[in-house]
């Protein structure tokens, strides 16, 4: 299993970025989180970002395309450090653990990065061209589910049984129950706990 970028990268052969055009991505994506900061993704605006980075705003979105894939931008190195822990990184999150100590472990870390992060993700799959459920992070979260059901034993439909497991970790999901329920995320992780305890007991 490999690390999936959560944007596509530059095509192999096309040029590298130039020196002053990756400085000015960068000050636009340092504005872009100061005021996702200050105001939250949902009153963040393309236009704030122009006028915040002293820019004009067809080279906000020759830049990053939309406001879907500005947010996306934002999600990704948070994003690729989340694959980095589960697929290299220490167990019980990482290899070397049990398979339901690892199951447990990866609810656990992706509650608590919904919680950090959920608002970003939820901005970056609105309006994208490509269906959420299908973006290259989720199908690998998916993936990784499974292979720890295998690991396990359960041999009963693993591919259905990591689908519906991932479907609890839905973004917008856990943010709803966050927000507007009032859940508090150790509730969450218990529950994720209990649940996929149950299933591979049950299995």
């Amino acid at each position: 299993m490999s690390l999936i970028p959560i944007r596509p990268e530059l095509p192999f052969g096309a040029p590298t970025e130039r020196s002053d055009a990756a400085r000015n991505r960068e000050r636009l994506l340092h504005a872009a989180r100061e005021l996702v900061n200050e105001c939250g993704v949902d009153a963040f605006t393309m236009d704030m970002l122009a006028c915040r980075a002293d820019v004009g705003k067809g080279t906000v979105f020759r830049r990053f395309g939309s406001r879907a894939g500005l947010m996306m931008t934002l999600l990704s190195d948070s994003e690729s450090e989340f694959q980095r822990q589960f697929i290299f990184g220490p167990p019980p999150l990482g290899p070397g653990a049990p398979p339901l100590e690892r199951l447990i472990a990866f609810g656990e870390a992706r509650i608590k990065f919904v919680e950090e992060f959920g608002e970003l993700a939820r901005a970056a799959s609105e309006h994208s061209p490509q269906n959420r459920h299908d973006a290259p992070p989720v199908v690998l979260w998916h993936r990784h589910i499974e292979m720890l059901l295998r690991e396990a034993g359960l041999d009963r439909d693993p591919w259905l049984l990591a689908l519906s497991l991932g479907a609890s970790l839905d973004p917008e999901r856990v943010l709803h129950a966050l927000r507007e329920h009032g859940i508090p995320p150790e509730r969450l992780a218990a529950s994720w706990r209990e649940l996929v305890t149950r299933l591979l007991k049950d299995g």
